[in-house]
């Protein structure tokens, strides 16, 4: 599985992490498990044709030490379609800015 990983946490940060994605994403399936929704204006093509797999998101999941995030866009309601499938180029890059964002918001040093 393709990830995005920020490791090598401090305590402290993952206090913080743990305070603000309780916060801002409380949709959250599994203690620790994230759902981070994609912009709809980032849907690939296949993507905005299927309405009935909508919303999008990347899961997050946020340990002791690490954070770490899958590069593959899910939909909760199927576990296989033609749209759920690995991000692309542009997705990804919105992901990375995502989480890098918080770190910095968070004065979080990775």
């Amino acid at each position: 599985m393709k990830q995005y990983v920020i490791d090598e946490l401090r305590f402290e940060d993952y206090d913080k992490l743990k305070l603000y994605l309780d916060k801002h994403l409380n949709d959250r399936s599994f203690d620790g498990v994230y759902w981070i929704p994609l912009e709809s204006e980032l849907f690939s093509e296949v993507q905005a044709e299927h309405k009935d797999c909508q919303p999008y998101f990347f899961a997050l999941e946020l340990e002791q030490h690490r954070i770490s995030c899958e590069l593959l866009v899910r939909t909760k309601g199927k576990i296989r379609c033609d749209c759920i499938c690995h991000a692309n180029e542009i997705q990804r890059n919105w992901l990375i800015d995502y989480m890098d964002a918080i770190l910095e918001k968070l004065e979080i040093i990775a």
